[in-house]
């Protein structure tokens, strides 16, 4: 199937509608992203998202969100998906049609050709190594064609860091220009109090747990490009400095049951617990550092929610992560005496990361994609 390319003008409305469509049910980075959006709304738009069923439907409910459910995503199929956009978009004559991810990106420019709707995509996972999401050379050199023709027939782009755009624009040839607005996150009351050296967030610090060793904290995909055999290493590392260190790696995917077998086979089935999903800030609230040794990410939720608990964080110089952290943090991912010396250094230093000066709150996140509506609908 070819995508047209296109260009629109928009016809705003007094009241306009932001329609964003997400093709995945589960809660994650994507979904995080959906429902902090929700949450704070759209300056002076109304917001409504399609998605398929799930835990994330449940709560935009509850959150107050207008959602339409329909099969839509990979599951469904994309001919289903795409009639399913295309009655949604019927029903409630949007503005703007957002999509976030792949799918429901090329979903979008086939269900929009030839309509006036203007055109936005955010891009939040894109890696500079096409093994990382494409497996083959074959798979990365036809999707990235596909994503240089819907690029060329959307009007508002969005990356999430620099180095989403940058990668954008080396592996895409981005036709609309691309505007960079990073995941936004709400600092913590002064008096908010967590974890178990009950030190105020707001100050960026928290002392070690007095009470046994150090906790340890990774929340991620249990997938390869998250690091976890590495991560596994370093833990034995770390257990000769502190045999009394704890881990927990939260979190689901395909290589739950590798990840198992290693814990298995290097011994530490007593020191490591795999609890699936689990609330992040409940999870941070019992954790000294978190550790992330990704080969890639975009602009880490987990990386922002740890920096403004007042955590420690040992994570890999890749992708946008040095727009996050402060050099002190980045341990390479092949160097396991190295990663458990800087969880140690992150246990008991008192200048553990912050946010950077300036980092978007929530409502300054939907208000730069609000300003992107705009400039799109402009041109």
């Amino acid at each position: 199937m070819v995508l047209s390319v296109r260009r629109r003008v928009a016809p705003f409305r007094a009241h306009r509608t932001a329609l964003w469509v997400v093709p995945v049910a589960d809660l994650g980075g994507v979904a995080r992203h959906v429902l902090d959006v929700a949450e704070v709304g759209l300056p002076g738009w109304r917001l409504v998202v399609l998605c398929p069923e799930g835990p994330l439907a449940k709560r935009l409910r509850r959150a107050g969100a207008a959602v339409y459910v329909a099969e839509f995503g990979p599951s469904a199929g994309l001919r289903s998906s795409i009639a399913a956009l295309r009655r949604t978009i019927r029903a409630l004559r949007p503005d703007v049609v957002h999509a976030h991810l792949a799918y429901a990106d090329i979903a979008a420019v086939l269900a929009t050709r030839r309509t006036a709707v203007l055109l936005a995509t955010t891009e939040h996972g894109i890696a500079a190594d096409d093994a990382v999401y494409h497996g083959t050379a074959w798979r990365a050199w036809a999707m990235a064609k596909v994503h240089r023709t819907r690029l060329a027939a959307t009007d508002v782009a969005i990356a999430v860091s620099q180095a989403t755009r940058a990668t954008m624009q080396a592996k895409w040839s981005a036709v609309p220009e691309i505007a960079v607005i990073p995941n936004g996150v709400d600092p913590m009351p002064p008096d908010a109090v967590t974890g178990p050296g009950k030190a105020a967030a707001s100050s960026c610090t928290r002392g070690r747990a007095a009470d046994g060793g150090l906790r340890v904290l990774s929340l991620a995909r249990l997938s390869r490009e998250k690091g976890l055999d590495d991560l596994l290493h370093a833990f034995v590392e770390l257990r000769r400095m502190d045999p009394h260190a704890k881990l927990t790696i939260a979190g689901e995917g395909p290589d739950r049951a590798s990840v198992q077998a290693a814990v298995r086979a290097m011994g530490l089935t007593e020191a490591v617990d795999l609890p699936g999903f689990v609330d992040p800030a409940a999870a941070m609230a019992e954790a000294d550092v978190v550790v992330q040794l990704s080969v890639w990410e975009n602009c880490s939720y987990t990386l922002l929610d740890a920096m403004t608990a007042g955590l420690g964080v040992v994570a890999t110089r890749v992708g946008g992560n040095p727009e996050l952290l402060p050099d002190g943090c980045f341990a390479p991912s092949d160097d396991p005496r190295g990663i458990a010396e800087a969880i140690v250094r992150q246990a008991d230093d008192d200048e553990r990361p912050c946010l950077p000066v300036g980092w978007p709150t929530r409502r300054e996140m939907a208000a730069r994609i609000v300003a992107e509506y705009e400039r799109g609908g402009a041109r």
